[in-house]
C-alpha cells in the first residue's frame, strides 16, 4: 500500500515536461520581442545621434555666432540667450529656425525697444 503507482509518476513527468515546454515557448516569444526592441532602440539612437550632429553643425553658422548671443550646449540640447539683440539679427535667426527642422522646446522673445529684444531659445535633440 505504501508504494507509489508508476502510472502516477509517468503522468507527473508528462505534466512537468508539458509545463516546461509551455514556459520555454513563452521565453522564446519574450526573447523575440526583446530583440525587436533592441533593434528599434538602436535605430532611434542612431537617428538621434545624426540629428544632434546636424543641429550642432547648423548652430555653428554665422547667424548664430553673433556677439550678443550666448550659446550653451548640453547633452540634451542647445540653449541660446541674448539680453539684447538687434531686430535684424533676430529676424535672421528666426528665419533660419523656422525654415529648418528643429525641435524647439522653449522660445521667449521680449520686446525691449523698437529695435531691440531679448531672446531665450531651447532646442532639444
Amino acid at each position: 500500500m505504501n508504494r507509489v503507482n508508476p502510472f502516477y509518476l509517468a503522468l507527473l513527468l508528462v505534466v512537468v515536461i508539458l509545463l516546461l515546454v509551455f514556459k520555454l515557448s513563452g521565453a522564446r516569444t519574450d526573447l523575440a520581442e526583446a530583440k525587436n526592441s533592441v533593434k528599434e532602440t538602436t535605430k532611434m539612437a542612431t537617428e538621434l545621434s545624426d540629428l544632434k550632429k546636424v543641429y550642432v553643425k547648423e548652430m555653428n553658422l554665422a547667424v548664430f555666432n553673433s556677439k550678443s548671443l550666448v550659446k550653451t550646449t548640453t547633452k540634451t540640447g542647445i540653449t541660446i540667450r541674448a539680453k539684447e539683440i538687434d531686430s535684424k539679427e533676430l529676424n535672421s535667426i528666426m528665419g533660419k529656425l523656422l525654415n529648418g527642422a528643429y525641435n524647439i522646446k522653449a522660445l521667449k522673445i521680449k520686446k525691449i525697444s523698437d529695435t531691440k529684444a531679448s531672446l531665450y531659445l531651447e532646442i532639444k535633440w
